[in-house]
Formats: C-alpha cells, structure tokens, sequence
C-alpha cells in the first residue's frame, strides 16, 4: 500500500492573502501644499480555487503539499494607485472531489465536472483609501480602511471516484478478473484474498459503438463494518454509482447468504446504497456443470436480475455485459422522460405568463382608448354638436 500512487484522501492547511491596506496620503505638490487626499485602494488578497481536471485521477499531488498559503494583496499608494492584486492558487483535482471541514467534517462542496471552479478560501478585499471619504465638511480625511482578512483552515478532501457500475463481493470472488477481461484495466491478479488494495476503473466497450466505466474496489468480508479486513474506507468509491454488481462465486455454500451479508455491510456504511439498482453475477461457472447451475439458479434470491459467466472462458460475459447495459439505459430514458416533463411544465407556465401579460395590457390600451374619447369629446365646442 506504500507503494500505490492511489490517493484518495487529503488533509490540507489552507489561507487566503489579506487585502492590502487603503492608503490615507495626503498630496502636497510646490503649488498645492494641501491638495487633498489621494490615497488609493489595497489590492486584493489571494484565494485558494479549486478546479476540476478530468486528467487526474489520484490526490497523490496534494499529499505532501500540506500547507498552502495564497500572496496578500499590496497596500494602496499615492495619486490613488491602486494595490496590486495578489494571484489565485488554482489547485486541480479529480473529478468525484469531495470537501468537507477539517475541523467539524462538515460538508461544504464537491467537484464534478471538468474545468468547474470552486473557491476553497476567497482572498481578503483591499481596504478604501482616503480618497473614498473625502467631505465638504472633512477634505482631509487622514484615515482609510485597512485590507480585510484573510480565511484560513483545514480541509479534508476526499476522492469518490465517477463510474457507472460498481463491482461489490468478497475477497477472491473474481471482481478484478471481469474487470481485466471486459476493458483494458490491468488490476492486479492473484490467488490470496486482498488482492485489490485500491480502486481501479475500467472503460467497457458495449457493441463498440456504447461504453460504460466500471469500478473495483477491494474485497469486503462479514463484520467490515466493525474494522475487520480492510474496512468499509473504499465504499466511498461506489456512493455515485447508479447500479452495483454483486459477484459471487460459483462455489459459495450459499450464495443467497453471501448477498444477504454484502447488503448488510453496505447498509451498516450508508443506507441509502440500499435504495440503488443491483444485479448479481455468479463468477467462476467454468467450474459448474448443468446440474450445479440449476442448482444455483434456485438458490438465487428473489427480485433481482442475475446472471452465470466465467470470466475464464468468456462463458455468460456478452449476456452480462448486455444486461448491465440495459439497466443503465433505463435510468438515462427515466431522466430523459423527466427532463421532458420539467421543459413541458415550463414551457406551459411560460405561456400561461404571456397570455396573462396579453390579456393585462390588452385592457391597458382600452382603458387609454375610453380615456381617449372621453378627452376628445370633453373638449370639443358646443357649436360642434349642431
């Protein structure tokens, strides 16, 4: 794990440059001893931005960058010069970028899309010169505003990684297998469980004319939730996904058992995982004979669609990736039919809006037409009614 060059969570020290100070120079020139005051504005303090980058794909770059202070803004001069303005640190991070708090780990936003900019501490304004406050009753003010302060403190910043299904089951169940053979992802491989020690993504080729990004995270066993193996830390990388894989393997005692108790797991992490789609794959089948899938086939719960592969032999691959393709294609046409529904109320509201302004200034201009007559015929002479 020393190793990796995954990271996925940050604690960093940030500060924003003070405004410069307003200046309260007082202009004296050989002909105008007391011209007045003509201090200018402080420059703007730096902020820390925060931007997203699609390119990147590890916090490794903030690691040991703990500290991160922005330049403070420069203080007004004479002639009212105005304060040079001090630059912006952007810092580019990952998309699936999460800040919370350092101190009360409250949420405060997250980075989702590429070139998104964020301000994670704004810089200090310049404080007003002296210029600003000049009176008829004070023409020499010999005061100005000093710059504001800058904000400073830590902040985590957490890595969820954007992918659209994620691959869910326990150490050895063949999750990083389907992933090597479905995409060109190149996980590491063995026959010892915890062979996954971070998350990896996979883009999956569908007809080669769809794709969808599939995502592995280390093996979960019974009691993660309480610290046991590596813990429930990676789940954090599957919260986005629309849909997750549940693999297990062909071999398993009881596979109804082994899902009960992944569900479990995730429901002690976050229950709102529970509310997304799933679908289960039995991994391993090459090993499985006519009888034994039968076997397994009634053993599969209830409700929930599943397939038989091997990853091996290719065996029920297509099928799988199909099927994970069309579970993913209702969301789109779900979101597709309420975006329709939200431009069609819009559109209505939009046209109730106009015929309400119409039908307003419709009775506008016939009250002005009266109002017309009744002018012209209060000024016309009696002799014109004869």
């Amino acid at each position: 794990m020393a190793d990796s060059n995954f990271i996925d969570y940050v604690k960093i020290y940030v500060r924003s440059g003070h405004g410069g100070a307003g200046s309260a120079h007082l202009k004296r020139e050989k002909y105008r001893p007391k011209a007045g005051p003509d201090g200018g504005d402080g420059g703007k303090g730096g902020s820390v931005i925060l931007r997203g980058n699609k390119q990147y794909w590890t916090l490794l770059h903030l690691k040991y960058q703990k500290h991160i202070f922005a330049e403070d803004g420069e203080s007004g001069q004479k002639d009212t010069w105005h304060g040079k303005d001090a630059k912006d640190i952007i810092l580019d991070v990952p998309l699936g970028t999460v800040v919370r708090d350092g101190e009360t780990e409250e949420f405060l936003f997250e980075v989702t899309e590429h070139g998104q900019e964020v301000v994670l501490a704004k810089g200090g304004r310049g404080g007003l010169g002296n210029w600003h406050f000049r009176t008829s009753t004070n023409q020499a003010p010999r005061y100005s505003q000093p710059g504001e302060e800058g904000i400073e403190g830590w902040r985590i910043l957490e890595l969820k990684v954007l992918a659209d299904i994620g691959l869910v089951g326990f150490p050895n169940a063949g999750k990083s297998t389907l992933l090597s053979t479905i995409s060109a992802a190149k996980p590491k491989i063995a026959d010892y469980p915890f062979t996954t020690l971070e998350p990896h993504l996979g883009m999956v080729s569908v007809s080669g004319k769809f794709s969808f990004v599939m995502a592995d995270i280390p093996g979960i066993i019974e009691g993660a939730s309480e610290g046991k193996g590596l813990g429930l830390r990676f789940l954090r990388h599957i919260e986005r996904n629309p849909l997750l894989l549940f693999l297990v393997p062909a071999d398993s005692d009881d596979i109804a058992k082994d899902y009960e108790i992944l569900l479990n797991e995730l429901g002690q992490y976050n229950p709102e995982l529970l509310d997304k789609k799933r679908i289960l794959g039995i991994s391993k089948c090459d090993m499985a004979d006519d009888e034994i899938k039968a076997h397994i086939k009634e053993q599969v719960p209830e409700g929930i669609p599943y397939f038989l592969f091997s990853s091996y032999t290719r065996e029920g691959v297509n099928e799988l990736v199909y099927g994970i393709w069309e579970l993913l294609q209702e969301d789109v046409k779900a979101a597709e039919e309420e975006q329709k529904k939200t431009a069609f109320v819009s559109l209505e509201e939009t046209l109730n809006g106009n015929e309400a302004v119409e039908t307003e200034a419709s009775e506008v201009d016939d009250d002005k037409d009266d109002d017309t007559e009744l002018s012209r015929l209060s000024t016309k002479e009696n002799t014109d009614w004869f």
